[in-house]
């Protein structure tokens, strides 16, 4: 204590300070330092003996954020101590920063919605305002994303870090690919021709689809049941399936399946390549595409209904 009361008068003789600003200004210095230096130090640990990144990111911050809270309520204690002059003080304050810092209040507050609600943490896969990727930070006022889609196809990285205002989680809805239930349903459309076989396709893209998935039935199930403790979620279906459905240029084969929000694209390729090794081993399988051609009615169409034989049976 004879050290800092020295190197206070020290201070107070070089730059002429009242002794009680002088001895507020070296205790608010000494906080900054204790701070910075006792934050290092858990860096260092968590570093050193938590080998789980998730775990070892979470830790960092929430020692970083409770230091910084108590340093703050510190320095405010030396600067402005206790009584019923700071309570009016406060008052006015608060007043006054409410209307001048209402968006960094409101980050602020956005900031504690995601702590303590968590819709999403630290590696979910997000959507929100638009903007999609994976959050790889949550800070007080903004958190980051690295996106992607946009002008990449499919849920590829674009590479490009996008920060958030915390806030927005108030005004926006906020899409969360990974929580709860960590699989997503994907489709894929096939379409084939009126005078192919369309049910042996059929067949052949069920085929596709239950070789190609790589989920556990029994393991999503569970997954349902779990979440569904917490929000009202309910499939009677998670196997894949194929849907049929007829459009203008032919007969539309869709694949349903689930599969991991990070490999939709890369199960699409691996279904992609069954499917066209598949049907050119088939004769009477081909792929629709838009075409024009002519139907003349008498001679192509059903008998019952105009086609060949009419005019005989008449």
């Amino acid at each position: 204590m004879d050290f800092i009361k020295k190197a206070a008068e020290a201070i107070q003789d070089a730059v002429g300070l009242a002794p009680h600003t002088t001895f507020q200004i070296f205790w608010t210095l000494f906080i900054v330092l204790a701070y910075l230096a006792i934050n290092m130090i858990v860096t260092y640990l968590t570093h050193r003996h938590v080998e789980d990144t998730s775990k070892r990111y979470s830790t960092r911050k929430t020692a970083s954020y409770l230091l910084g809270i108590l340093g703050f309520l510190i320095v405010f204690w030396i600067w402005f101590g206790v009584g019923g002059g700071l309570v009016t003080y406060l008052g006015i304050l608060s007043a006054g920063l409410a209307i001048a810092l209402q968006d960094p209040l409101t980050n602020f507050a956005g900031w504690m919605f995601l702590v303590v609600r968590r819709p999403f943490v630290v590696g979910d896969r997000i959507e929100i305002a638009g903007n999609a990727g994976d959050v790889i930070d949550i800070r007080l006022f903004q958190f980051s994303l690295i996106e992607i889609g946009n002008w990449v196809d499919a849920d590829q990285s674009t590479g490009r870090i996008i920060h958030v205002p915390n806030g927005l989680v108030f005004k926006s809805p906020v899409a969360n690919f990974t929580q709860g239930f960590n699989f997503i349903w994907n489709e894929i459309a096939v379409m084939v021709t009126f005078e192919s076989r369309w049910k042996k396709a059929k067949e052949i893209l069920q085929r596709i689809a239950d070789e190609n998935s790589s989920l556990d039935s029994q393991e999503a199930e569970k997954q349902v049941r779990q979440v569904s403790g917490k929000y009202m979620i309910y499939y009677k279906y998670l196997t894949p399936m194929v849907w049929t459905k007829v459009d203008d240029c032919g007969v539309t084969l869709t694949i349903r399946y689930l599969c991991a929000p990070r490999r939709r694209r890369t199960s699409e390729m691996e279904i992609w390549e069954d499917i066209l090794e598949a049907f050119s081993r088939e004769p009477d399988i081909d792929f629709a595409y838009p075409t024009q051609r002519v139907y003349f009615n008498p001679k192509e169409g059903k008998s019952g209904a105009g086609g060949p034989g009419l005019e005989e049976e008449a």
